[in-house]
């Protein structure tokens, strides 16, 4: 399967059309071959790191992350000591923001269980989030 243009090639990966030329002209995926009436036609290569990076995306890794991880994929005898290190990494924010979560999870139920309806100004929920301290973002300190 080669000679793919870009809307076989989103429908074949799951990728909006705008997305791939991002990703283009990002770097993370080679610029296609054109036509002489300039339509892009790309490779089952193509598609195959598409789908990659449109699975590392699901997964919840950055663009930087992605582009050290394709750059291990695209040296086969290279040792994976780095995409280990990445995912390591990864793995790590993505336990912190589960234990925020958490701790998200608990203040909303205490919240919800302290409310005993009644009048606003009466109103635990709002008590609770007008007066406690705010807990850290998800995405840092």
């Amino acid at each position: 399967m080669t000679d793919i243009g870009i809307g076989r090639l989103a429908a074949l990966t799951g990728v909006k059309i705008p997305t791939i030329r991002f990703y283009e002209e990002s770097g993370l995926i080679a610029p296609p071959r054109r036509t002489e009436g300039g339509q892009r036609r790309y490779t089952t290569a193509a598609v195959q790191r598409l789908h990659f990076i449109r699975h590392a995306r699901e997964l919840g890794f950055d663009m930087e992350d992605i582009r050290q991880l394709l750059k291990v994929s695209d040296h086969p005898t290279m040792p994976c000591d780095a995409a280990e290190e990445i995912a390591r990494h990864h793995l790590h924010k993505v336990e912190s923001k589960i234990a925020r979560l958490r701790r998200v999870h608990a203040a909303l139920k205490r919240m919800i269980e302290s409310c005993r309806g009644g009048a606003a100004a009466d109103c635990r929920v709002l008590d609770a989030i007008a007066h406690e301290a705010p807990m850290r973002r998800l995405d840092g300190p």
